[in-house]
């Protein structure tokens, strides 16, 4: 199966949030109960009822003030980190390439959420207790494996958003950063392309990643390389050690019992 990706054109947005309309209506999420703080930012952040979001950036020239606009989500990353570390494999990768959840498999541990390094996945619950599950966008899994567009690139009134066979997408990506050095824009950029193994989502930046809040070099922590071959391991025989330790305990408390009856 093709590797696919989301391209995000920043140059063309125009932050009607359309994008996260429609990933309300079409994933049946709440709506989140919000108040004004002085930003055109709305809900404050993504959360397991907002997995797509259109975040505004400021950056002073001279007098002047730009603004800038990304739209946040998961990034799909080849090299995921939250997939590394999920303990029960709810996290995966799809053959499309996207990482999606299995969230009757999810155990609401919240590792995914500590070892991304785009801080994306939420968990259901601010503390991780158990009863909680992971979430984000999945890039619309149900409507892309059946030849659809995710809900969000379908909705864009403005053509910000793609979907497609990545090698097309970045292509096009680099075509529309020559384009828009040629015209004005020398900091012009395309990110995710070869981060991180590839990103499923990847931007069209007028500025420097970190204008927009992004790592310029993001990395799988070095923690999530170990966790799954060493951490886990060790904490699952320590757990069963501990599980035989009572089993056994109990079956010793029993033949005292018997043994004090025969006497």
């Amino acid at each position: 199966m093709a590797k696919m990706a989301m391209l995000y054109d920043s140059s063309l947005c125009t932050a009607c949030r359309g994008c996260q309309v429609a990933c309300k209506q079409w994933n049946d999420l709440e709506a989140t109960k919000t108040t004004n703080t002085g930003s055109y930012e709305n809900p404050p952040d993504l959360s397991a009822n907002t997995w797509t979001r259109i975040s505004f950036f400021e950056m002073e020239e001279g007098q002047d003030v730009k603004w800038f606009f990304l739209k946040r989500g998961c990034m799909h990353c080849t090299e995921a980190a939250c997939v590394e570390v999920c303990p029960t494999g709810a996290l995966k990768h799809h053959p499309n390439g996207n990482v999606t959840v299995e969230r009757e498999l999810c155990n609401g541990c919240g590792y995914c959420t500590q070892f991304c390094p785009f801080h994306i996945p939420r968990l259901d619950q601010e503390i991780a207790t158990g009863a909680g599950k992971s979430y984000k966008c999945n890039l619309c899994q149900d409507r892309t494996t059946n030849g659809e567009l995710p809900a969000c690139v379908q909705t864009c009134p403005a053509g910000a958003l793609s979907y497609g066979d990545r090698g097309q997408m970045i292509a096009r990506g680099q075509a529309r950063v020559e384009y828009l050095k040629s015209h004005g824009f020398p900091n012009a950029n395309l990110y995710g392309a070869n981060l991180l193994g590839g990103l499923g989502r990847m931007y069209v930046l007028l500025e420097q990643p970190a204008v927009y809040g992004l790592p310029e070099s993001p990395r799988s922590p070095a923690l999530a390389q170990v966790w799954q071959g060493f951490v886990q391991p060790v904490a699952q025989i320590s757990f069963g050690a501990s599980a035989l330790a009572v089993v056994a305990a109990f079956l010793v408390a029993r033949r005292h019992i018997k043994m004090e009856k025969v006497e």
